[in-house]
Formats: structure tokens, sequence, C-alpha cells
């Protein structure tokens, strides 16, 4: 027997296997996961944030927003005077449910019959209920955009948990606008008739409510034809909702 070490086969080397066409590498996945998580933190941020300020607004007066912030910046100042719910008159809280939310009473933010309604017309007129507009108003910015309706989606059942229907209303009333630069139910008040919101008479305050949704386009105290009918409407659909029931939620 030879003493010789016999040949042996070199060792070939091990080909790698083709990553596959649009296989993740580590670095990839690892940007994928650290931009979730920001995204994620991010959301929950806003979240909180929406949290604080409806919580304070239930029983703070919103400050000046977003809209108000341009008008003031356009007109060179507005008029907007903040009133407890004390001081306005509960007809002028009748007449705004009765022209812009019959239903407000007996929803949780959102007036299903009118959504159909609006749809089937091929319109959203007339679906935005009072409490998607405080939302709207006080919360985010004015506009069509998705972006703002998915959010006013979700923050408006937020409100109507932590917020009394009254709460709800009393903000709409001295946030809304009603005429030109001229905000909350005081201010208008005065501008138009020279009297306390506390002081309204069922017509003054069918009036100031007849010239929602478009105060820049109608007045309450220079009504239109359109405004006189529609104030007559008011006044009678404020009358119903008293004797139905519908405005039990805010009034004793």
């Amino acid at each position: 027997m030879s003493g010789k070490p016999t040949d042996t086969p070199a060792a070939k080397p091990r080909k790698r296997k083709p990553k596959a066409e649009g296989a993740e590498t580590p670095v990839a996945r690892s940007r994928l996961r650290w931009a979730l998580m920001w995204f994620g933190r991010g959301l929950g941020a806003v979240a909180g944030f929406y949290a604080v300020l409806i919580l304070l607004f239930s029983f703070v007066p919103p400050p000046i927003n977003l809209y108000q912030l341009g008008e003031t910046w356009r007109l060179g100042g507005i008029d907007k005077d903040w009133v407890s719910w004390e001081e306005i008159a509960p007809v002028m809280a009748r007449s705004a449910v009765a022209a812009e939310d019959a239903n407000f009473c007996n929803h949780w933010g959102f007036d299903m019959a009118a959504i159909r309604a609006a749809i089937e017309a091929g319109s959203n007129r007339g679906a935005s209920t009072i409490s998607q507009q405080v939302v709207k108003n006080v919360f985010l910015w004015h506009g069509r955009t998705w972006v703002r309706k998915a959010m006013e989606a979700v923050l408006t059942p937020v409100v109507e948990l932590v917020w009394s229907k009254e709460r709800i209303l009393e903000v709409y009333l001295n946030v809304a606008e009603f005429d030109e630069g001229v905000f909350g139910v005081q201010a208008a008040a005065q501008h138009h008739f020279g009297v306390d919101a506390r002081d309204l008479t069922p017509l003054q305050a069918a009036r100031l409510a007849a010239v929602l949704p478009d105060p820049q386009g109608r007045s309450a105290s220079e009504p239109t034809s359109f405004v006189r009918s529609r104030t007559r409407a008011i006044i009678s659909g404020a009358e119903t909702i008293a004797a139905d029931g519908r405005s039990a939620c805010f009034e004793d």
C-alpha cells in the first residue's frame, strides 16, 4: 500500500441562489418598519391632540378658528362675541335646529336619513348636521377635501360622546357666521337688530337662522323674498320641534 496521500477533488464553491425578483432586502424591511412606526406615532399624536382639545372645549370657549383667522386677514378684522348658553334666547336654539338639523336630538352626529336623501338627489346639501358643522368650524377647515371629510367623520362621534347636545348647540351658535365677518349669535343680534342674544324675538331668531348656510349671500336685517319665506318656515319648524319633543335634548 502506497504511503502517498491520495488526491481528493477540490470543493466546489457554493452558488448563491438567485434573489427572487421583487423580494425585500433586510434594509428595505427595516425602512418599512421605521416608516410604519413613525406613521403610527404621528397618528397617535394627532389623535391625542384632538382628544385634549375636545375635552378642553367641553367647558372652555374655543378660541379663534382657521376660517375666522382667514377672514380676519382678508377683511382686516371680524366681529365675534362669545355668550353662554344662559345668555341665548331659547327660541334661537330652536330656530337654528329647525333650519339646519331638525333631527338634532335624535341622531349621534350623522343624520342617516338626510344622507340617503342627499345621495339620491345627487347632492350633499342638507346632509351635514349641526354636530358635523361644529367639528368643521372648531377643529378643522372649510373645503370639500377627502382628508377633511374623513377627519370630520372620525371626530364627530367623539364630540357627540364627550359633549352634551346643549354644549354642541352652544358652541355652534357662538362660532357660526351670520354675516360677512360677523360670528356668533351675540355679535349677529347686535349687528342686525341692535339687541342682545338673550332678547331675540321668534321673528329675529328665525331671520338669523334663515341666512344659514349662506350668510354672505343673505341678510337677516334686509331680507329678500326668499329669506322672508324661509323665515316663515323656520318659525313654524321651531314651534313644531318644541311641540313634538325634538328640542328636549337641549331644553329643560
